[in-house]
């Protein structure tokens, strides 16, 4: 059994990193399947609702705090290696995206770009992104100011403005350069309330 591991939520500046490990159990598919950022946010939940049909997968996702605590890189394959423990069977053999070397006794191999390569690499990918989108939106719920539901954390133009003008958020990355300088010049949201949802995901 051959598993594809692939991440979401390296570069954000909020939120968890979160990686799935996947066995396809069907290769037919009906929907477009690629790189998840080379799809629609509609075309990569039609993908992931056929997968997930069609396919064993577990979920890691480690948190914002621990990632300011160990690095995203550490944060990476901690998220990976929760991901290939979750999956409830143990596979044969690991295709993992990227330079990133796990610490498992699993037979391995690292492929750069391997969600353009593998279509079960990019199966995985669409896992772990829409899993991620959904966490996103969810903490947009919670802290509505910050337009997490649009641009789910990653460093956009609507990003910065909100942090320049409401400080970090008690889920950003404090590590982080873009955070960490705003955070020296505007206190962190910690301890205040969610100001009122202003918008669903």
């Amino acid at each position: 059994m051959i598993a594809g591991l692939d991440e979401a939520g390296r570069g954000p500046l909020a939120g968890p990193v979160v990686a799935a490990c996947l066995i396809l159990h069907d290769t037919n598919f009906k929907q477009k399947i690629a790189d998840s950022k080379a799809l629609t946010a509609r075309g990569r939940l039609l993908a992931y609702e056929e997968i997930v049909e069609k396919a064993s997968f577990g979920i890691g996702i480690v948190s914002h705090r621990a990632i300011d605590k160990i690095n995203i890189y550490q944060a990476t394959i901690r998220a990976m290696e929760s991901a290939v423990k979750n999956l409830g069977v143990k596979p044969d053999f690991l295709l993992v995206d990227g330079v990133v070397k796990l610490g498992l006794k699993h037979a391995q191999s690292r492929i750069i770009k391997g969600d353009t390569k593998s279509l079960t690499i990019a199966c995985a990918s669409i896992v772990a992104k829409v899993t991620r989108d959904r966490i996103m939106c969810e903490y947009h719920k919670k802290y509505p100011q910050y337009g997490f539901s649009r641009h789910k954390g990653y460093g956009t133009r609507e990003h910065f403005s909100c942090l320049a003008k409401h400080g970090p958020s008690p889920i950003h990355r404090y590590t982080f350069n873009p955070v960490k300088h705003v955070s020296l010049v505007i206190p962190p949201l910690i301890n205040q309330s969610p100001t009122k949802k202003l918008t669903t995901c």
